[in-house]
């Protein structure tokens, strides 16, 4: 799974928040602009325990994955020819032909479906272990609230090989068509598991020996090289509020991003890409 027991004896765990920032670098808070975006709305209504995925990746994605169980598939013309360029026929479900009338009076006017619509059911959540069984770096999301951070952050895990994103049970945005369409795909091949306590969820981490690094401007600066023997967990904070205070103060540590320019913060899903391309650096 990454770092070994030998790593923890030789860097005793410090206390979240204990480092400063170096002379002549300024930190930004790594995420939150301060705006809840479109996507935090409910979506398009569905039949109780489905969900209506919308966009030509996110319905591909679900088509090409025998995990996903389809419903019913709604396609435009062009819809079913883009989509048959990712994922050839024949597929699970026959597709209905309609028009992007009908699906705008379905999903409402204001959702960029392209065309597409896969009726589903949500996917069955893994194990913490079958997380852990997994390579790659985990990321932990404590009560990040928009789905379409939530979905920007899986595309960006997925492409840094992360192992899974981790949310919380509550005060976390359910599977929906928006935080699927902003996953681009990811949302199929990128376990998400849905802690009740994120808190626990991060002391079960440490237990398995994962290093679990809180993402706030109070921490010294994000090094990838300096972990380059470990399994690491990054925790990102919710949109505004950061991090909590038990979640900061069960991390490991706690480290921030470097920010040079005019601007104090990123948005957290800007922040945790750039957080995952630094640990990949390593």
């Amino acid at each position: 799974m990454g770092g070994g027991t030998e790593n923890r004896d030789q860097k005793p765990r410090p206390q979240g928040g204990n480092f400063q920032p170096r002379d002549g670098q300024r930190q930004g808070r790594p995420h939150h602009d301060g705006h809840r975006q479109e996507g935090a709305r409910h979506g398009p209504d569905a039949p109780k325990g489905t969900v209506w995925l919308y966009g030509h990746h996110a319905v591909a994605a679900a088509l090409a994955n025998p995990a996903r169980r389809l419903r019913r598939l709604l396609l435009t013309e062009e819809a079913e020819e883009a989509i048959g360029k990712q994922v050839p026929q024949p597929w699970a479900m026959t597709p209905e032909r309609v028009d992007r009338g009908r699906l705008d009076h379905l999903l409402g006017r204001d959702i960029v479906h392209q065309g597409a619509a896969l009726l589903a059911d949500p996917l069955a959540q893994p194990s913490l272990q079958a997380v852990l069984d997994r390579r790659g770096p985990i990321v932990v999301l404590d009560q990040v609230t928009d789905p379409r951070n939530v979905g920007a952050i899986m595309r960006s895990a997925a492409a840094f090989g992360a192992a899974a994103v981790i949310t919380q049970d509550r005060n976390a945005p359910e599977e929906t068509g928006a935080l699927a369409k902003a996953a681009s795909g990811a949302l199929e091949t990128l376990p998400l598991l849905r802690a009740v306590n994120i808190a626990r969820t991060i002391i079960a981490l440490k237990a398995a020996n994962v290093w679990c690094i809180g993402l706030d401007a109070g921490g010294r600066p994000l090094s990838g090289p300096e972990f380059a023997d470990r399994r690491v967990a990054l925790v990102l904070g919710a949109e505004g509020e950061g991090l909590r205070r038990l979640t900061r103060e069960t991390c490991d540590e706690v480290a921030g991003l470097t920010i040079k320019g005019a601007v104090e913060s990123l948005n957290v899903s800007a922040a945790a890409s750039v957080a995952l391309y630094e640990l990949a650096r390593r």
